[in-house]
């Protein structure tokens, strides 16, 4: 099965350019132009990425991060930023500050949107494993403390 992967962008061109690099690479694009229209969405879709522009209208990359990242559905879905901003210090933001996943400044290459989108989805899967396996493993056995309080008086 393919892999999700929902566009948050208000440029419904971008999102049409994002689709056709991701499909040829086996990856299956949702569209949204709005954060509001994507939260909705979310509501009744199942991704595993999530490719977010920060300027948009209504609601900010900013606001929709925040919100996903608060809402238990999404709140582990990796996000990558697609944004026009470029300064050094909203990058620093978005990954250092925020902790987003990926920060890609347009104009991209495709093949830095699919090495990235590809990084971050087999980090992100090595880490759900690890998280997998940690839960399996039986738990440690209690130690043979000697019972009683701890503070009684010495002989």
């Amino acid at each position: 099965m393919s892999k999700r992967i929902l566009c948050i962008e208000d440029e419904p061109e971008m999102i049409d350019l994002i689709r056709l690099i991701l499909t040829r690479a086996g990856y299956e694009v949702l569209g949204a132009e709005s954060g509001p229209v994507a939260l909705d969405l979310l509501e009744h879709e199942t991704v595993d990425l999530i490719l977010l522009d920060l300027m948009m209208p209504e609601m900010d990359g900013w606001e929709v991060y925040q919100r996903l990242k608060a809402w238990e559905r999404t709140r582990d879905i990796p996000v990558i930023i697609v944004t026009a901003k470029a300064q050094r210090i909203d990058r620093v933001l978005g990954l250092y500050i925020v902790g987003v996943d990926d920060y890609i400044t347009k104009p991209f290459s495709p093949k830095a949107l699919l090495h990235s989108v590809e990084e971050i989805l087999t980090k992100h899967a090595e880490m759900t494993n690890n998280q997998s396996a940690d839960q399996a493993k039986p738990s440690a056995p209690a130690s043979n403390a000697t019972e009683g309080p701890a503070d009684e008086p010495s002989a």
